[in-house]
């Protein structure tokens, strides 16, 4: 027979991954993601560079939905292979949206929030695009350019794109991420 006077406990379960409405979210924002660097990159183009949009998108998400290291990994990656579709060089992409994902993820553990002022999404987008678009340039300089004889004004190009794609993302992130928080009621 049960005991009826024993006090009931609710025990939560430990959240074990994603949820669909998480899913959802990441591959909305990646698709978002994914048209403005078609349509708006075909218009900012500088010598066949164009900036990522991708990397704004992965980056509200992931600060959406605080995801762990290895799932913001597979979010890096899946942002990546999203990259593959359009022309430019092929699986470098998988490499630094990797790098620059996992770095958002890490950056929103700082303290940036002072006040009623949040400066994570502007500061973390920023950081993370940073770290994105240099690690681009690492691994297209490594795997493209070992030996040749690159001359330096190709990199003050690519800096000025990462740097101009890391003002981009943050504007885009900043303005998107108290209302998108507040549709999703996320903390």
């Amino acid at each position: 027979m049960e005991n009826i006077g024993e006090k009931r406990v609710v025990k939560e379960q430990e959240r074990k991954g994603l949820g669909l409405k998480e899913i959802i979210l990441v591959a909305v924002l990646l698709a978002a993601g994914a048209v403005l660097k078609f349509f708006v990159g075909s218009v900012i183009n500088f010598g066949g560079m164009k900036p990522n949009f991708i990397i704004a998108m992965y980056c509200l998400a992931i600060m959406l939905i605080k995801p762990k290291l290895h799932e913001s990994a597979i979010i890096g990656i899946i942002a990546g292979v999203t990259c593959q579709f359009f022309p430019g060089t092929p699986w470098i992409n998988i490499g630094s949206e990797l790098l620059g994902a996992m770095a958002m993820c890490l950056l929103l553990k700082l303290p940036l929030k002072f006040s009623k002022l949040d400066a994570r999404p502007a500061v973390c987008t920023f950081l993370s695009t940073l770290v994105s678009g240099f690690a681009y340039l690492g691994l297209l300089y490594v795997l493209l350019y070992a030996g040749a004889d690159v001359k330096p004004a190709a990199l003050g190009v690519f800096a000025g794109i990462i740097f101009g794609t890391a003002v981009i993302n943050t504007i885009i992130v900043s303005v998107l991420y108290a209302p998108l928080r507040l549709a999703f009621k996320k903390d």
